[in-house]
């Protein structure tokens, strides 16, 4: 879609939303359009970024795919992949439970209750099933890329969870994915570079083996910011490294492939990092 038609888009899908749409939203919320037709609550506190529509594109569904979304805040991944392939069913989860209201209310707006479930619970509480159903074939993470106790804390108790290591760590989390994946199911993260020895060696002790491994650029001349990770249940030894994700090109626009990942939102609303 071209940049004049997303942004008329946008303004006919904010302005004539109906009025249950309206109602939805509380103080300090608002409805962030992710395409013509699908959109999600945002407030300050919690939000979506560049990392996310990574993650997300990265970590595509198939159609039909049975998947889960640890820590999913306002719930953009799931909703990014109904735009893109339409998995059975997808289980997100996260333990704020102010997020999991702005989560519920996207999903009733974007009419999709039967096919993404919104879970309040903490990670660490997921195995063995109870909440979230085992044999999943995809489980995705973006993580808090702080360890506790690494870096400045947040005074915003929202943030710092999001930020730091606070409820649970890297460790836990892929041991609770591990015991929801079916085998050969896929494990999907992003994290900074510094965090790529360790959580390769939490994975495998897991029983999730890397398989695919991405580095993000912003720029050609800058060293990598993120890496995108897939490990599978079960999997082999052997792992392929793609080809440099650049966010933006020589000139400082937006690379093609970013363009391509991100789309006209990118163009028209620019990025916002962790």
């Amino acid at each position: 879609m071209k940049g004049g038609a997303f942004l008329r888009a946008v303004f006919f899908h904010l302005i004539f939303c109906n009025e249950k749409g309206v109602s939805m939203l509380l103080p300090g919320e608002r409805l962030e359009p992710l395409s013509r037709d699908y959109s999600v609550i945002i407030s300050r506190g919690h939000s979506f970024n560049t990392d996310t529509i990574l993650l997300a594109a990265f970590s595509t569904p198939r159609a039909g795919d049975t998947c889960a979304d640890f820590g999913t805040g306002c719930g953009t991944i799931p909703l990014i992949w109904y735009m893109k392939t339409k998995p059975k069913k997808v289980y997100a989860v996260e333990i704020q439970e102010n997020a999991c209201g702005m989560a519920r209310r996207s999903v009733e707006y974007n009419h999709l209750t039967n096919e993404i479930e919104i879970i309040n619970e903490d990670i660490r509480m997921l195995k063995g099933g109870k909440a979230v159903p085992p044999n999943l074939d995809l489980i995705a993470c973006n993580p808090p890329y702080k360890a506790e106790g690494a870096g400045l804390k947040n005074s915003d108790e929202q943030m710092r969870i999001a930020r730091h290591e606070v409820t649970c760590n890297f460790s836990e989390i892929v041991q609770s994915a591990a015991s929801l994946l079916r085998f050969g199911g896929r494990f999907c993260c992003c994290l900074r570079p510094e965090r790529l020895c360790t959580a390769m060696l939490d994975l495998q002790k897991a029983g999730l083996e890397p398989k695919r491994l991405r580095f993000v650029q912003h720029r050609p001349d800058k060293p990598p910011s993120l890496f995108l990770l897939q490990a599978n249940r079960g999997g082999n030894p052997g792992m392929t490294v793609d080809p440099v994700l650049f966010i933006k090109n020589e000139i400082g626009g937006y690379s093609e492939e970013m363009i391509e990942i991100y789309g006209a939102y990118a163009q028209n609303k620019g990025a916002v990092e962790k």
